[in-house]
């Protein structure tokens, strides 16, 4: 095609003789007067039909593409999954050929769905630094020798599709707010808005429509952060469908085959120098250039990171906990403070320190007062035993 303008500007435009051109392109004249008089702007090529190695299988695949597409996502099987099936059945042609199949036929099937009233939807489109996605998957990796399911924290950004991917124990605030402030430090900033599903960490009570009764700690790294939040509607992953993408597409690419390392830093760290090599080997698709041009030019539109957010979260408590059969009467006023900072927890271990004092028929004695805290050895004989995690 781009051959053929070239031959009309040469000759309409240029007033270029046939002669001249058939030296410069290598055609014969008849070819080029052809193009030149019929008026066509985008040449169209008869392709014979031919037999294929897979048509035997056609209709064997064709079945197995319609059980596919009722399962859920997690349970379908890949192209490659339904070729090595095919191998086993007498197919000796490429896998080419039978993901070509494939695409074609979920294509009809899409086309088919839309013509009918059904499966219609309205691509998203997302300016430089306007909006990350985020989302949680559960993956596998062996840790110290021993096979462990992790927590996996994906963030996507919307418009350069660069990514970053970041495991960890529990799905809990601390883990949430250090995959945020990690995946802003290695994406070069924070966007404006922020596209989350409806998980506990985030969201206390769906209420109708839009309306969301967001969690107070989710709300302060979000004011810290200085994004709008924006949640799904329930079952409507298409609303975030990017980062759904990028959960499908990580497990191949970075937890297939199960990797091994000796803790989760190790872990962690191996998985950032892999989302930041592989933006340079994904084509972004709808932009010129891979993922890394793309997102090079959006770091401008990012506002940067700043300090990080501190979720520390201090609670005093009053527990009476009864003595041994002993001395029933006695009880002991315990201090409980549990400090869960952002990026210090993030092994999924919370510590917690406790002091003890006796408790006395007045106030002087709780904490806070000049009365010394008892000692260890009197705390395990008064309770009948203290774990320190």
């Amino acid at each position: 095609m781009d051959l053929l303008s070239v031959i009309r500007r040469w000759h309409f435009r240029q007033k270029i003789p046939i002669r001249e051109i058939k030296r410069r392109t290598g055609l014969s004249r008849n070819t080029i007067r052809k193009y030149l008089r019929s008026d066509v702007v985008e040449p169209s090529f008869k392709v014979p039909l031919r037999p294929s190695k897979l048509d035997p299988f056609a209709d064997k695949l064709t079945a197995w593409l319609r059980v596919e597409s009722k399962k859920s996502r997690k349970q379908k099987r890949t192209a490659k999954q339904l070729h090595a099936d095919l191998v086993k059945l007498g197919y000796d042609g490429s896998y080419n050929r039978v993901a070509a199949f494939a695409r074609r036929w979920r294509t009809e099937l899409q086309y088919e769905h839309q013509t009918s009233g059904r499966g219609t939807f309205v691509p998203l489109v997302f300016p430089p630094g306007e909006a990350f996605q985020f989302d949680w998957s559960e993956d596998y990796a062996v840790l110290g020798g021993k096979p462990t399911k992790l927590q996996v924290a994906h963030t996507k950004l919307a418009h350069s599709r660069a990514f970053i991917v970041r495991a960890y124990l529990l799905q809990t605030h601390e883990m949430l707010f250090d995959a945020l402030t990690q995946a802003f430090r290695v994406l070069g900033g924070v966007p404006q808005r922020g596209i989350f599903d409806n998980m506990r960490t985030a969201v206390d009570k769906i209420g109708t429509g839009k309306a969301r009764q967001v969690n107070a700690r989710f709300a302060a790294m979000a004011s810290h952060y200085l994004f709008e939040t924006d949640f799904c509607n329930p079952a409507s992953g298409w609303e975030k469908g990017q980062v759904e993408k990028n959960v499908q597409d990580a497990r191949r690419r970075l937890w297939q085959p199960m990797p091994s390392f000796r803790d989760l830093a190790e872990l962690n760290a191996w998985l950032e120098e892999q989302c930041i090599a592989q933006w340079g080997e994904i084509q972004h698709g709808v932009m010129p250039g891979t993922v890394a041009d793309v997102h090079a030019e959006e770091v401008s539109c990012l506002m940067p990171l700043g300090r990080p957010f501190d979720g520390f979260v201090e609670q005093i408590k009053r527990v009476l906990c009864r003595q041994p059969a002993s001395s029933p009467s006695t009880a002991t006023a315990i201090r409980c403070l549990l400090p869960s900072r952002t990026g210090r927890s993030a092994c999924g271990s919370t510590r917690i320190a406790l002091s003890l004092w006796p408790k006395a028929r007045s106030c002087a004695n709780i904490p806070g007062s000049s009365t010394d805290p008892i000692t260890s050895r009197d705390a395990q004989s008064m309770t009948g035993g203290i774990i320190w995690r």
